[in-house]
């Protein structure tokens, strides 16, 4: 039997998560040299800040291309004020 894909674990979809276990703040402790195991007591340990931050990402140079020739199209676009500007059919241009 499978399991269920909203009961799998995915560290790429896991949440931030501001509080911390008691094993990971000693791990992230020891990491930066804080925490000695012989001295300090697993109680009363210090707090640790955790920062939040989102990646963005990286344009490639084809997705650049494709911007700047959608900024060339912009001059078709209708006006800012929203009224769209008359369009050329080819019935105006034989009337004319």
């Amino acid at each position: 039997m499978s399991q269920h894909p909203s009961l799998k674990s995915n560290k790429a979809g896991a949440k931030f998560r501001a509080v911390l276990k008691r094993f990971e703040k000693i791990k992230e402790l020891a990491e930066k040299e804080k925490w000695e195991e012989d001295k300090d007591s697993v109680f009363k340990l210090p707090k640790l800040k955790r920062i939040k931050f989102k990646v963005k990402k990286a344009k490639g140079p084809e997705e650049e291309e494709k911007e700047e020739g959608a900024e060339g199209a912009e001059g078709a676009a209708p006006a800012a004020d929203g009224k769209e500007a008359p369009k050329a059919s080819g019935t105006d241009a034989k009337k004319k």
